[in-house]
This record gives C-alpha cells, sequence and structure tokens, in this order.
C-alpha cells in the first residue's frame, strides 16, 4: 500500500468523522479507532496540551480509565519529547529509548514497537498522536506518512472545537502571555527596543482536507511556476530585491526548484486528500526527519536548502508573498528571523531597525558582518524563539549580555530606559570627541579607524571623527550581488568610496571569498570537498588560481584611485611569494595601464593582514616588501588556538587576554619595530576597550575598529600613559598571571581608566 493509499484510506474516513454531529471527544474517539484499524495496530491514542500538560484525552488500546487522567509536562516520557522537540518518533523497542517512562495506570507494559508525530497548531507542538504495537518493529514510511497527515487533520480539529485553550492554540502556554525572557549568543553588542516583527509571517493552513483534488493540483502547479520564475530572475539581477534569497545558496534553490521528486511527492500528497498547503507541510515534515537522521553537515545544508524553498512555495501557494522589509517597518521595530542574508538585512529601514534575535546564525556569518558596520545589535542562537516571542510584543534586546525580554514588566522598561538613557550620555559625551585627535596622555598620537564594506559607511568616518578605514572589505560588493560583479561596478564603489573619504585614506582589502564565504557564480565543485571551510581555499589563494578575477579588481582599484593615493592589503598570507605574486598582478595592470597613457595613482602602498600564523615566522623577509601590516585578530584568534569561531562550545572559549595569544602579538611588534612598516589591528579586539588597552601595551598604534567604537577607544587612549602601561605588560608577560584579564582590569581601575 503506497503512502497516497494508505493515507487517503485514512482521510476518507476522517472527512465522514469530521462531518458528522458527533461532539469533539466523540470524534476523538473515532479517529484513534480508524488509525488503530487502517494501520494494523494494537494501540492509538492522542494526547492535547491543557493546563500546560499534555493529557491522554483518547485511546484505543490503552486501559480505558487512563483516559483525562494521565498526563505528562512537555519533555517527559516520549510523548512529551515528541512535543518538546516537534519531532517524530520512530522506536521498534520503545522500552530502550532513554526518555521512555512507563505509566501503570496505562496498562503498556506489553507492548513494543511505539512511534509518535506532533499535532502543530501556529508552529507549535499542541499534542501528539501516537501508536503502539504488542511485537517489536519500526512503522513504514507510509504508516509515519499516514500519521503524520492525521495530525495535521486533528490540529484542524482542534482549533475548530476549542479543544484546547485559546491560548495554548496561539503558541502560548498560560505563563507564557506574562514576560519571557530568550538568552542567546551575542553576534552584535548593543541595545535596542522595539515590537516584534517576523521577518517572514508565519503562514497558517486553516484547511487540511481538500475539496477539490484536481483544483488544489492546479495551485500547486501554478505556485510551481511562479516559483522557478523567481529563482531563474534572481540569477538575472545585480542586486536582490524585496523577497530575495540570500544568493550563496542559488544554485542549489534551482536545482531543488527542478527536481521532480520533490514536486511528485506533493502530488501525491494532494492524491490523498489534502490542500495543497497541507500537501507542502507534510512533505517538509518529512524533509525535517530526514534533517535529523543526517550526520553529514554538507547534506544537511542541502536539506536545509530544500526547506527553505518550500517555505517559499507555501508562500506563493497561499498568496502571502514577501518579507516584512516589502511592508516596511512602521516604528521602532525588533526582527525575529530563522536566519538573513546581508542582502535582506539590507532592505530594511535603518532608522527603525532597532535590533535582530535570530533562531541561528553565528559570528562569522555574513549578515553579522554586514549588522556590525550598520549598527544593528543581533543576538544569535536562541532556541525556541517562535514560540516564546509573538508578532507585536514589545521586546527589549540586550546583546551586551546576551539576552532579550518579551512582554516586560513596567519596571524592567523603566530600568532599560535608564539604562539606555545612560548609554545615550556616553554616546553624547564620545560625540563630543570627535574632533579630538586621540593622544595619550605622554603625547603618543594613536591613529583610530575604521571598517568597513558598504558605501554607506563611508558616511560614519567625519560623524565619529576617524582617521581614516583601515578596512575595506570590498568582498561585500560580492556577497550582495547574484552575478560577479564587472569592472565598471567596482569601478564605481572604489570612486565613490575615495571620493567621500577625502583625504581621509582607505586600505582597501582585496576580495576574501571563498570557502566561508562561498559564492553561487563559482563553480560548486571548487568548493564541495572543503571539510574546514574557513581554512580552505579561500581569500587571496582563491584570487590567485583565479587570476582574471584578481586583475578585474585591480584595474578596477588603479583606475578609481588615479591622480591619489591607493593603499591595497592582500588577504590571508601566508608566505611571502603569494604577496608577490599578488603584487604583480598589480604591477601588470598598472603598466598596461600607463601603456594606455591612462591618469594612474600619484602612490601606492601595498600591505599584508597577518591572519596565518605561518607568516609570523618570515616577517623578516616580508618587511622589506611592506608599506603597512595589519593583524586580522578575529582569524587569527580561531587559527591560533585551533577554534572554529562559528561554533558555540568554543566560541567564548579562548580570550583575546590569554598569554599565548598576547605573547604572540608583542612577536609581532617587535618584528616591526623601526622597520617603517606601519603596524595596525583591523579585528574585533581592537574594539573592545580593556582588549584596546593590551593592545597598546604591546606596542600598536594603529586600531581598526567599527565605527561605534571609535569614541569609547579615543576616550580611552587619552587615559593611557604608554610607558608605565608597557612595563606592566612586559611583567605580567614574563610572568603571566593566573587571570590576566582581571590584572589589567584591576591596574586599569587604580589609574581611573574605564574600560567597560
Amino acid at each position: 500500500m503506497s503512502a497516497a493509499v494508505a493515507a487517503r484510506q485514512i482521510l476518507t474516513r476522517l472527512h465522514e468523522v469530521m462531518a458528522s454531529r458527533l461532539h469533539a471527544q466523540g470524534k476523538l474517539d473515532q479517529v484513534v479507532d480508524i488509525i488503530a484499524e487502517c494501520l494494523d495496530s494494537e494501540v492509538c491514542s492522542i494526547y492535547l496540551l491543557r493546563e500546560g500538560m499534555l493529557e491522554l484525552v483518547a485511546t484505543h488500546g490503552l486501559n480505558a480509565e487512563a483516559v483525562h487522567v494521565t498526563r505528562m509536562a512537555i519533555g517527559e516520557g516520549l510523548v512529551g519529547t515528541i512535543a518538546d522537540n516537534v519531532e517524530t518518533l520512530n522506536l521498534a523497542e520503545a522500552k530502550a529509548h532513554p526518555d521512555f517512562q512507563y505509566r501503570p495506570e496505562t496498562g503498556e507494559e506489553k507492548f513494543h514497537s511505539f512511534a509518535g508525530v506532533p499535532i502543530v497548531y501556529r508552529e507549535r507542538a499542541v499534542g501528539v498522536l501516537c501508536v503502539q504495537h504488542l511485537d517489536p518493529r519500526r512503522y513504514e514510511d507510509v504508516e509515519i506518512e499516514a500519521l503524520q497527515t492525521t495530525a495535521m487533520v486533528l490540529s484542524e480539529l482542534i482549533s475548530n472545537n476549542e479543544l484546547i485553550d485559546e491560548e495554548e492554540a496561539r503558541g502560548l502556554a498560560p505563563a507564557d502571555t506574562g514576560p519571557a525572557t530568550v538568552a542567546g549568543l551575542p553576534l552584535v553588542k548593543g541595545l535596542g527596543s522595539g515590537v516584534a516583527v517576523y521577518h517572514q509571517p508565519r503562514i497558517t493552513i486553516d484547511q487540511v482536507m481538500a475539496d477539490d483534488i484536481e483544483a488544489e493540483r492546479q495551485r500547486v502547479y501554478r505556485a510551481f511556476d511562479r516559483m522557478r520564475d523567481q529563482i531563474d530572475n534572481l540569477a538575472d539581477r545585480a542586486e536582490f530585491g524585496v523577497g530575495g534569497e540570500h544568493e550563496e545558496v542559488l544554485k542549489t534553490y534551482k536545482m531543488f526548484a527542478y527536481d521532480e521528486g520533490w514536486s511528485r511527492r506533493i502530488n501525491e500528497a494532494i492524491d490523498s486528500g489534502l490542500t495543497a498547503e497541507a500537501a507542502i507541510e507534510r512533505v517538509q515534515q518529512r524533509t525535517r526527519m530526514r534533517m535529523r537522521e543526517i550526520d553529514d553537515p554538507l547534506l544537511q545544508d542541502r536539506m536545509h536548502d530544500l526547506e527553505d524553498l518550500a517555505n517559499r512555495l507555501l508562500r506563493i501557494v497561499s498568496g502571502q508573498i514577501g518579507t516584512a522589509a516589502s511592508q516596511g517597518l512602521r516604528g521602532d521595530a525588533i526582527l525575529i528571523a530563522k536566519n538573513l542574508g546581508p542582502a535582506e538585512l539590507l532592505e530594511y529601514d535603518r532608522r527603525r531597525l532597532k535590533g535582530v534575535i535570530l533562531e541561528e546564525g553565528s559570528l562569522t556569518a555574513h549578515v553579522v558582518i554586514v549588522a556590525r558596520a550598520m549598527g544593528v545589535p543581533v543576538l544569535g542562537r536562541v532556541r525556541g524563539l517562535r514560540g516564546m516571542v509573538q508578532e507585536g510584543d514589545l521586546v527589549l534586546l540586550d546583546a551586551d549580555n546576551g539576552n532579550a525580554v518579551a512582554r516586560p514588566a513596567q519596571q524592567v522598561v523603566d530600568a532599560f530606559a535608564a539604562r539606555f538613557a545612560k548609554s545615550r550620555e556616553r554616546q553624547a559625551h564620545y560625540a563630543e570627541l570627535r574632533d579630538v585627535e586621540p593622544f595619550t596622555r605622554c603625547g603618543t598620537r594613536i591613529e583610530v579607524m575604521i571598517n568597513a564594506g558598504l558605501r554607506d559607511d563611508i558616511s560614519a568616518l567625519p560623524l565619529v571623527g576617524a582617521d581614516g578605514i583601515g578596512l575595506f572589505r570590498t568582498e561585500f560588493q560580492f556577497l550582495v550581488s547574484a552575478t560577479l560583479p564587472q569592472r565598471e561596478r567596482q569601478f564605481r564603489l572604489y570612486r565613490d568610496v575615495l571620493d567621500a573619504a577625502g583625504d581621509r585614506p582607505v586600505i582597501f582589502r582585496t576580495v576574501d571569498i571563498g570557502g566561508d564565504k562561498a559564492l553561487p557564480y563559482l563553480r560548486e565543485s571548487e568548493f564541495e570537498n572543503d571539510e574546514n571551510p574557513a581554512m580552505g581555499w579561500r581569500a587571496l589563494r582563491l584570487a590567485l588560481e583565479r587570476e582574471g578575477l584578481l586583475k578585474v579588481q585591480a584595474r578596477a582599484l588603479l583606475e578609481a584611485a588615479a591622480g591619489r593615493s591607493l593603499h591595497v592589503m592582500f588577504p590571508m598570507v601566508s608566505e611571502p611569494w603569494e604577496f608577490d605574486a599578488a603584487k604583480a598582478v598589480f604591477d601588470s595592470q598598472l603598466a598596461h595601464l600607463r601603456r594606455k597613457k591612462k591618469i594612474l595613482p600619484e602612490a601606492i602602498r601595498y600591505g599584508a593582514m597577518l591572519e596565518v600564523p605561518a607568516l609570523a615566522e618570515v616577517l623578516d623577509q616580508m618587511v622589506p616588501r611592506l608599506s603597512f601590516l595589519s593583524v586580522g585578530t578575529n582569524d587569527l584568534t580561531q587559527f591560533l588556538f585551533a577554534a572554529d569561531r562559528a561554533n558555540p562550545k568554543l566560541a567564548e572559549r579562548y580570550d583575546w587576554l590569554s598569554p599565548a595569544i598576547l605573547r604572540f602579538l608583542r612577536r609581532i611588534a617587535q618584528a616591526t619595530a623601526g622597520s617603517g612598516v606601519d603596524l595596525g589591528v583591523c579585528g574585533e579586539m581592537g574594539g573592545r576597550r580593556l582588549e584596546a588597552l593590551a593592545l597598546l601595551g604591546l606596542g600598536f598604534r594603529r586600531l581598526s575598529i567599527t565605527p561605534v567604537a571609535v569614541g569609547p577607544i579615543k576616550a580611552l587612549v587619552r587615559q593611557v600613559d604608554l610607558a608605565e602601561l608597557e612595563k606592566a605588560m612586559q611583567g605580567w608577560l614574563a610572568a603571566p598571571p593566573q587571570d590576566m584579564r582581571g590584572a589589567l582590569t584591576a591596574w586599569a581601575q587604580e589609574r581611573g581608566i574605564e574600560t567597560d
């Protein structure tokens, strides 16, 4: 029996039950009888969420006396585990599962096999449908799909007959109507308050069973045609517009969009009697089950792509197209999303977007880099987010401490407002330093520059009084483009940046793509074997192999800098020959422009980023080649400690004030001292006041940081006596204290230096 036949048989009988005049309890009793008979199962039971507990409300095969008596908490036993994780369980031997709990009043001790599926309403498990069998066996896929179909019908029955509390139906337990605190990983620090806005509105399936199967099939065909047109059009657009998915998955999207197997499974679900929306959702449930069984991270990513595409198809077929950006933000908002691409974030009104909370996200995600440049606080890896924060809730986001409060009490709102006001006072104080040069107490001038990557970022230069742009990430233009940016487009961007910067220097980092920043217009096969993308084929390694890409960028930069100074920095240099090869590309393009009688840059300074520890071992060879050297502390730290920053278990484990990293940085400072090479830091470490204090003590005199950190770092610099600081740092590194961070904090506090 096929899945469609099994489901159709069940649905036909369920249609009759739903149309009958039986009361709700009578319908539930008939449902369990039908499922048990059609699946040839000794037991079928339904549990529903009532007053925060899962209550046995109907059963075929268990003791009837247990109905409305047996109750368990979310997460308790097999039933509670299904509801908690919103996932399917299929066990040949139930007792072998670590979460198994025996309830003597049910008489279930004689049954071995167990399968259960969540009953989902408004994206929350509000019940569980399960079956049990005397013999140990796993239920077949067709049986699981039949259970999932029935669970969808039960969801409709529940909502129409008020079988659970309305608050629970909306995804809120009684306790959740009051204040709720969610915790996560701070991705971009800062404070923000506003109403919760979902990036993609919830899709509520109001009708599960189809009245006209052929009409539902035609709706799906039309939705597939429209979705495929959208995906095809993305490749022809220079920039992603409203509703566009992130370009990195474009090729995978196209593959899935035209996959006949996927569309066939949806059609089979419609054949069983489901509406178009319900059919797509049932196939999605199967995808989620497979995702949980896959250990291969690459395959898991592909399954995530398919689920994202299914969400797009579901929005089209239901008529709920577009994101919140297309509707516009009506007031101060905290954006709620599973994940975001950088192009999607840029679609929002920066004046009203006060923060972002993500279910996923990592410190190295492209959207985090863009959000940091925009000054938008971001909290990531928030589990159960959509179940706790409802659209329209007031949300107080504290990305400094890694939490957010939804529906806060008034006293919490008042306290947050006071803290926010204090923060604004600090910012006003820092704004007063805009035109003040950052000299230390001993008279040493420290360069304070900003990191940028967007054309709009340049406006921050005069606002914060930075000395220039110490890192312009040219890859941003590549990341938010559906096709490889041509030379003319690159030229216009670089020229506009130089025009806006005026007499302030701009250090352009050549494109850092590949590996963890794979692009759809590069062959996917070139990246598929990169088990550790951050340390793989990326940045200068990719650019040197794809010489045409670097040539185009070199030509665009040289032409944009005609008649003025150009600063070029090569990323991820590990050996001197890589630097030489990259510079040779620029030299060849410079010679070409000279032959064409083009106006040339009046001066060109070449530098390198020190991110790969190996480069520190050959600095004696590198120094004569360099005009400047910038230490990229983000990548350097993860390479030095073998700690992936995207791994939440390691993200906060290694401290930038560890003696290991500080000693390594001191070696770099010593190797370049007196050479004439400008040494700086262009990483997050330089924008944190305590860490910046350590860098000054190690001999670093140029910091390139986020615009919002310029004022605080200027204020710090003006409080420091370098001779005193360097002496203290030498002592700590010679005999490291047990708590380096604590020692430096105490030292600063004794001298009235603010480091918070």
